[in-house]
């Protein structure tokens, strides 16, 4: 499985980031992957390279890349809940510092950077997120409406910013919910946004969850419920985007 580390052109600089793509020199639909807060480190490298073997290019940035290179801090091999408020002490300034300005600036730069890319077919992408990326993902779909196919968000936050966010949305939808994170009257008022919206979607709690459950280097990871994010997310793809 080809891998490339890369640094994409933005307004205030350049962004480091990590692309996974299939063998054979043909060209794929692209999708641009956030990662959660912790950022890239091995286990977004092996879901990339995971969702690039279905036969597409991913692309996943450095959110942080104006702090740094990524890992922007230190982190250990697994993130248990005792190391859990020493790493968010580090990391909260810096989610509290990428505004919705920054994050549109640079959704702006990775979809120009990721449809530009050799290996990339022309056509929609696809935007999928963790925690804090599955809300940057639904921003980059409201933002790019007529580019973005298809938006997937997993135990991310993707309601906070109000019902009319989503009006804008046109990609079809699917947000797997964590049991920590949302109530099932939470879930109801989201879906009516969703409804309004007019998009297909599916948006459900996956049961027996806490937030984070995709993540296998931390203590709320749920294997049953990562194979349920794949058995939505590849057939979401498979609908929306166009291969050669």
């Amino acid at each position: 499985m080809p891998t490339k580390t890369l640094h994409i052109p933005t307004v205030d600089g350049q962004a480091d980031a990590f692309a996974a793509f299939p063998d054979g020199g043909e060209r794929h639909p692209g999708v641009l992957m956030y990662a959660d807060g912790f950022g890239i480190r091995p286990v977004l490298r092996e879901m990339a390279r995971e969702l690039a073997g279905h036969g597409y290019y991913v692309l996943v940035p450095n959110l942080f890349y104006r702090h740094g290179p990524a890992p922007v801090i230190e982190l250990p091999e697994h993130i248990g809940e005792e190391v859990r408020p020493a790493v968010f002490a580090q990391l909260m300034p810096l989610i509290e510092a990428h505004t919705t300005e920054r994050v549109l600036s640079d959704a702006d730069a990775y979809l120009k950077f990721l449809t530009t890319q050799p290996e990339v077919s022309a056509g929609p992408v696809a935007v999928t997120g963790y925690c804090i990326g599955g809300l940057l993902a639904t921003r980059t779909a409201a933002a790019h409406s007529g580019q973005v196919a298809a938006l997937a968000a997993f135990h991310g936050p993707v309601g906070v910013d109000g019902p009319d966010s989503l009006s804008k949305l046109t990609a079809e939808v699917h947000f797997g919910h964590a049991e920590s994170d949302l109530t099932p009257k939470a879930l109801g008022e989201l879906n009516k946004a969703l409804d309004a919206a007019g998009v297909g979607y599916t948006s459900e709690i996956y049961p027996g969850t806490i937030h984070g459950f995709t993540m296998s280097d931390t203590d709320a990871f749920t294997p049953a419920a990562l194979q349920l994010h794949w058995d939505r997310l590849l057939p979401l793809l498979g609908r929306t985007l166009t291969k050669s």
